[in-house]
């Protein structure tokens, strides 16, 4: 009895400091100082004429590549489609401040891990639903492809498999451009092993759980909330069959997109879970592990990044979740 009470104590007393310490990052996070704009060149490539495109063409020379004339911009500008995809666009988006704050939360969480990270040019555009790029960064540009978040079941989106279009929603932005970001962070692993590849993603899943962490953990995955509890009660499922078919050191290319790639669900092989487990469980499994390896150990945030894959696991500790 005395035991139980004191490991009590001692449970409630980490909560107490866990949350004093996450008040303080959010506090000294806040104050960072972050100026945010958002340029809606979906707005702007809309209202488009003969007489406005130079003036245009020199404010986003980087929208318009070379090789196209001017008549084809004025030409793209009357199209049928790209007026619907306009007025679709405008109906979903007439409103982005809430997106703006969130944006400006998220650049202050990445600046407060990583202070030598600039504050982007945020740019939205319209891109015939090109849902391989729906965010971009690059050259400090942040372009943010509005076409491609306007709800699972539009009617652009017809004809494109359910996993993909189920990511195709307004809360999904932010955990997009914080994916982007955190690629940029981890560097992609030289070993070609399954364990390799697995830390690979559980570190960009850190990433991603540091930048926002007021999300909740389903949206930083892509997944719907049942599919995030499903993954959450068979960990420890997933771990063994991955540990009872010695796949960790596999090199087997097939194990990438059995369990690592976006898919319509992960391939076991077995039909009484392939038709229930989500894809990607494997970045879960690799989330845990590294997060366990930061909780177990005395390391920084950039030494994380420099570690290997198998230091990760080794010093992990890592138990799955009864």
């Amino acid at each position: 009895m005395k035991y139980s009470k004191f490991l009590k104590i001692v449970v409630i007393f980490c909560i107490i400091y866990s949350c004093a310490k996450e008040n303080k990052i959010e506090k000294e996070v806040a104050a960072i100082p972050v100026e945010i704009g958002i340029e809606r060149f979906d707005r702007v490539f809309a209202d488009v004429t003969p007489e406005n495109l130079a003036d245009v063409k020199t404010q986003y020379p980087f929208l318009f590549p070379g090789q196209y004339s001017d008549s084809i911009w004025i030409q793209k500008t009357r199209d049928t489609l790209q007026l619907e995809i306009n007025q679709e666009v405008e109906k979903k988006f007439s409103n982005f401040s809430n997106e703006k704050e969130e944006l400006k939360s998220l650049l202050q969480h990445i600046k407060y891990y990583f202070p030598e990270v600039t504050v982007p040019r945020v740019i939205t555009v319209t891109s015939n639903v090109d849902y391989q790029r729906k965010v971009i960064l690059s050259d400090n540009l942040l372009i943010i492809s509005l076409d491609t978040y306007l709800g699972s079941d539009h009617h652009f989106y017809a004809g494109i498999q359910a996993y993909l279009k189920d990511r195709f929603v307004r809360s999904q932005i932010l955990p997009d451009v914080a994916t982007i970001y955190a690629r940029q962070l981890v560097e992609f692993p030289r070993s070609r092993t399954f364990l390799a590849n697995m830390i690979y993603y559980g570190k960009e899943m850190y990433l991603k759980d540091l930048f926002l962490p007021e999300f909740p953990n389903s949206e930083k995955m892509a997944y719907k909330d049942d599919q995030f509890a499903w993954i959450e009660a068979n960990e420890e499922e997933i771990w063994r069959y991955f540990i009872d078919r010695q796949l960790l050191y596999s090199t087997e290319a097939d194990l990438l997109p059995r369990f690592l790639y976006p898919g319509p669900f992960s391939k076991f092989y077995l039909e009484e879970i392939d038709q229930e487990a989500p894809d990607r469980v494997g970045q879960y499994i690799g989330w845990k592990i590294v997060s366990a390896y930061m909780k177990n150990n005395n390391v920084s945030l950039r030494q994380l990044l420099l570690t290997d894959a198998e230091t990760i696991f080794n010093a992990s500790k890592y138990k799955p979740s009864r």
